[in-house]
């Protein structure tokens, strides 16, 4: 398994909408609305690189509201 944090910014106003429509995607293990540069922050696992690259551009990057992503895969040092 692969596992990744998205760190998504949104449209103003719209983070709580976002992390809603994304919560209970498969694959996404958490969302948290959150400050800074970046206004949501979402956990997601998949079974290889490949389909957490489908995972993120095909069902998180479409999601209304989201202006970029940027996925930070974890590693295991």
């Amino acid at each position: 398994m692969v596992r990744a944090y998205v760190l998504i910014q949104t449209d103003t106003g719209r983070a709580a909408d976002v992390a809603g429509s994304i919560r209970d995607m498969p694959g996404v293990i958490s969302t948290e609305a959150v400050t800074g540069p970046y206004d949501v922050v979402v956990f997601v696992e998949a079974a290889d690189v490949d389909a957490l690259g489908q995972l993120v551009v095909s069902a998180v990057q479409p999601v209304d509201g989201i202006v970029r992503t940027l996925t930070c895969p974890v590693i295991r040092l």
